[in-house]
């Protein structure tokens, strides 16, 4: 798909998401043919005539001001990583996310790295933009076995297309929404990047469900946030997930999971890690396309 389909998908479903009571209109109770804003209503919010906008949501956005997309985002109600998202598909020059090579992910973490990660008291892993499985700790590898069943350890196809995830996330549908949302954020910031473009196409290819949410045209950022996880030998576990970028690895970030103090979930997160003791993980991964 073309970044001009992008553009153009990406804000006819953000002005359909708009309610008339949201966007502080009038509601003279007339039939409406699309959900949503109507393009007029939407260029009016903006301050833009309805000629500019319309050629903008066709996908000519390039040459469009920050203050112009900004007014855009304003009037859609776009929330930051939204905004954000918008401004990423207007860039006319690749960003650094762009420019990132394969080898960053190739490389794994430096043994500093590692020694971190298994200091850490708490289940952690390093993921990079694609959503490969870089490195854990032992409690991390616990914690996402069943991902690194796969000798290409990787978040999204998990999700999408291995059977056991339905049952490992407590809230698969949510898991997958939230998924393809970090992907086509990821894909927005580096449109160029032939790996993500490459697991977009097999996970499309391959998973009606990933259709379905990429359809969707929702973007996220990968923060912070609780999730379920039902863990085949401990049980479900609550958990709050942080993310942390790494500014001396670009395009790795470590994410740590723990529990509520004195909660079940704490109290399972220690039987994992007596599981964990009895595995003979590798806490240190190869390449995901070694």
């Amino acid at each position: 798909m073309s970044k001009k389909d992008d553009i153009r998908k990406f804000l006819v479903a953000r002005r359909a998401n708009i309610t008339l009571a949201e966007a502080g209109l009038p509601d003279f109770g007339d039939e409406r043919r699309v959900p949503g804003l109507r393009r007029e209503e939407a260029a009016q919010l903006a301050g833009v005539s309805v000629d500019y906008y319309t050629r903008l949501e066709r996908g000519n956005i390039h040459g469009a001001s920050e203050s112009v997309l900004n007014a855009i985002a304003r009037a859609l109600h776009l929330t930051d990583v939204e905004r954000e998202h918008l401004l990423d598909l207007a860039r006319l020059t690749p960003s650094a996310a762009d420019r990132r090579t394969k080898t960053t992910a190739a490389a794994g973490v430096r043994p500093s790295v590692q020694r971190v990660l298994d200091n850490l008291a708490m289940p952690a892993v390093v993921y990079n933009a694609r959503q490969d499985l870089v490195a854990s700790n032992l409690l991390g590898r616990a914690l996402f076995s069943l991902h690194f069943d796969s000798d290409r350890p990787n978040m999204a196809r998990f999700i999408f297309l291995d059977s056991r995830a339905k049952d490992y996330y407590a809230d698969w549908p949510l898991a997958c929404s939230l998924t393809a949302a970090m992907l086509r954020y990821e894909a927005g910031r580096a449109p160029l990047n032939a790996e993500i473009t490459e697991l977009i196409g097999e996970l499309a290819t391959r998973s009606l469900q990933f259709r379905k949410d990429w359809a969707d045209q929702d973007v996220h950022e990968h923060r912070t946030g609780q999730k379920a996880y039902a863990h085949p030998e401990v049980g479900t576990m609550d958990l709050t997930y942080d993310v942390f970028e790494m500014p001396g690895e670009p395009g790795l970030s470590i994410a740590t999971f723990t529990p509520d103090e004195g909660s079940e979930s704490a109290d399972r997160l220690i039987l994992l890690a007596s599981w964990a003791a009895t595995q003979e993980f590798d806490s240190t991964m190869i390449s995901p396309d070694s």
